[in-house]
């Protein structure tokens, strides 16, 4: 019988939660405010857990932000690039965490960073990342289906550069967005708060697990890679939209949509039906955050992914590994 190869990874050691990017999806700024409170380091744990509040003047605004989309700056341009007093807020904030949590692509960021999230659409758990191939991540991900039978935890993956990467999670070495919904921006909701702690809880207590030297075995998952988005259908001059999600679709996120289904229903009453010619995933249907990045719904592909087992390395190994990364700010 083959023996299954076990690929070693470095220890996860610093590691942040992140709260309140987008100041009015409340879960994240109410659990981390909590977690705050709660938070007592355990004598001897080896592992440093930092609690942010991403965005304080939005977080008090109730707003998602206050200048500018602060999950869209930390792209490697924004990241190093000079700022006047007169940047976005969110922009020279970005900068401060960077240099709180990063530097983004050096061997100081942390190890990992989980930043939480709500959407308006019928989502369940989802993470998002921009690596298939991070097995930190995924691994986590089959943890958490494992933990948590009841809700339904899926795995976004955007296929963007790291330079290009553009959200807080990028900041760290692995990381991922937790987008957890439905819920209503500027509310809270007690079962999806719950959901998001217990996710919260299980990716702190595997990432505790991987440290003291557990082994976790391979196996595949589920991968949900983004395609492409759509625009609701605009009116040429005015620009405005003239049809809303269509009732079939609503709250429909991840039901496979095949050609011809129905996709938008105008405002006088016609159904428009999706003509491309390739079935897709839906996500983030009629999010409403979106409707001035002009998304009405994201489309993915589903495939699987191989993952191999994994286990920390050594601290010999781990020593050789820190002599021997080169950041990708060098080159």
């Amino acid at each position: 019988m083959e023996v299954e190869e076990v690929v070693r990874l470095p220890r996860l050691s610093r590691v942040a939660v992140c709260g309140g990017t987008h100041g009015n999806e409340l879960s994240g700024v109410y659990l981390v405010r909590e977690l705050l409170k709660e938070q007592k380091k355990e004598e001897g744990e080896p592992m440093s857990v930092l609690m942010v509040l991403s965005n304080p003047r939005a977080m008090l605004q109730c707003h998602r932000y206050v200048d500018t989309d602060l999950n869209r700056c930390f792209t490697h341009a924004i990241l190093n690039g000079p700022l006047s007093d007169m940047a976005p807020y969110e922009m020279i904030r970005s900068q401060e965490l960077n240099a709180m949590l990063g530097p983004k692509g050096s061997p100081d960021a942390a190890d990992f960073v989980c930043d939480l999230h709500n959407t308006t659409a019928n989502m369940g758990l989802c993470l998002i990342a921009y690596s298939d191939c991070d097995w930190i991540c995924l691994h986590i991900f089959k943890y958490l289906q494992r933990q948590m039978p009841d809700i339904p935890v899926r795995y976004i993956h955007f296929d963007v550069s790291h330079k290009e990467s553009y959200s807080l999670d990028s900041v760290g070495k692995h990381g991922f967005a937790i987008e957890i919904g439905p819920q209503p921006h500027g509310v809270v909701r007690s079962n999806v708060y719950t959901a998001m702690k217990l996710g919260v809880q299980h990716t702190l207590d595997w990432i505790r697990f991987f440290n003291s030297g557990a082994s976790f075995e391979g196996g595949f998952v589920e991968v949900f890679t983004m395609v492409k988005h759509i625009d609701y259908p605009r009116d040429k001059e005015t620009r405005h939209i003239t049809a809303a999600i269509h009732p079939q679709l609503q709250d429909r996120d991840f039901c496979l949509l095949h050609p011809e289904d129905p996709l938008f229903q105008t405002f006088s009453g016609e159904t428009l039906r999706y003509k491309e010619t390739e079935p897709l995933y839906p996500f983030f249907i009629n999010e409403c955050a979106y409707y001035e990045k002009n998304i009405a719904l994201s489309l993915a592909r589903k495939k699987l992914v191989m993952i191999p087992a994994i286990q920390v390395q050594t601290d010999q190994e781990q020593q050789a590994n820190e002599k021997g990364f080169t950041s990708e700010e060098e080159e």
